[in-house]
């Protein structure tokens, strides 16, 4: 009979590599003979079905002839241990690390990696730190240092770092030799693992410490309120990231520090909108003005200008003033000024001024 691998994976005829591959490592993880409710007769099944739907050519035979044409299920098992553990008896000393590096992603799955390999306790490097810091529009044009207090783990002063008394002996972890690792051989389904694991006698650490430190008990770090200064450079724009290397938290043990990410929010100005290093005025004028030119005073973000206004501006005319822009992050140079224009129409108009514009409407302008 044969046998139904879409309805064994639980997903339809039409399912995408991506969803096969998602349900192969789901059904994978849950009866894996290693785990409680682990039964090695259907993982088995589940491989086997996976071998076929996961590869295009063993797919197109199995969709059209079903499981008889890719060899009934006796070729397509799954894991041939002859491609990758030589010939011989397939099954023997198979290496835990060789495992790791042949399922790469998949080694959680199989027990292959994750928590099981043991991770060594040594030093390790802090953790980054994300902050927001907000300035005014002003500050974003001429740059500002700014003064940020933030809660983070910094090196023990008691100790140093080291997780040690002071006056305490370290020594070599005389179990592990000082790698925090032992290795052991686990027997499985697939036959003898052999696996690494944290070292019983020293816990992973690779020494032996009298007496640990009475302040940071151990681990070398300590709570701290400190005081970062942050150089906001000239143009900066809202939602960028500026970059402080070390000034993250300090690592376990003497590790490397981990760095500062300070996300820069910038306030709206009054008068202006920014696109990239430009920057964006609308200005009104009147009828007359847009009709005869003029010379008008607009503002700058350091200060006033004369702006010329062409005979004959229509509403929505855009007058580009160079280099008065923002500041280039980085870099040289401003953006430009970008003067948008829209016309003044009274609501009300005086006497004399119905009388002029009669005069003109008469005139045909």
């Amino acid at each position: 009979m044969s046998k139904d691998y879409y309805n064994v994976l639980g997903v339809s005829k039409d399912a995408k590599k991506e969803d096969i591959k998602k349900a192969f490592r789901k059904l994978a993880h849950e009866y894996h003979p290693d785990k409680g409710k682990g039964d090695e007769q259907k993982f088995k099944e589940i491989n086997e079905a996976y071998q076929v739907l996961s590869n295009d050519q063993k797919r197109r035979q199995y969709d059209q002839f079903g499981s008889a044409g890719v060899g009934g299920g006796q070729g397509a098992s799954g894991f041939n241990w002859q491609d990758f553990a030589g010939s011989g008896n397939q099954y023997q000393n198979i290496n835990y690390d060789d495992l790791g590096d042949i399922f790469g992603g998949f080694g959680d799955i199989f027990g292959f990696g994750g928590q099981s390999r043991g991770r060594r306790r040594g030093p390790s490097r802090g953790q980054d730190i994300e902050i927001e810091v907000t300035i005014d529009f002003m500050e974003s044009y001429t740059g500002v240092s700014k003064n940020i207090q933030l809660k983070k783990r910094v090196v023990c002063k008691h100790c140093s770092g080291q997780g040690a008394e002071p006056g305490t002996k370290v020594e070599k972890c005389p179990q592990c030799g000082g790698s925090g690792q032992v290795r052991k051989v686990q027997n499985s389904f697939f036959g003898q693992i052999a696996t690494s694991a944290p070292c019983p006698s020293c816990g992973g650490e690779g020494q032996k410490i009298s007496q640990v430190c009475k302040v940071c008990r151990g681990e070398g770090i300590e709570d701290e309120l400190a005081t970062v200064k942050v150089a906001v450079p000239v143009g900066i724009a809202d939602g960028q990231t500026l970059r402080l290397m070390d000034h993250g938290e300090a690592g376990r043990k003497g590790g490397a520090s981990g760095d500062l990410y300070v996300r820069i929010r910038v306030r709206s100005a009054k008068d202006f909108r920014r696109e990239g290093d430009n920057l964006h005025l609308d200005v009104s004028i009147n009828p007359s003005q847009a009709l005869l030119g003029d010379k008008i005073d607009i503002p700058t973000v350091v200060g006033s200008i004369k702006l010329k206004i062409p005979a004959g501006t229509t509403a929505g005319n855009k007058i580009r003033v160079k280099d008065k822009g923002m500041p280039r992050l980085n870099d040289r140079g401003h953006g430009d000024l970008y003067v948008h224009i829209k016309i003044n129409i009274p609501d009300n108009l005086t006497r004399e001024q119905k009388r002029v514009v009669e005069e003109l409407k008469k005139s045909g302008l």
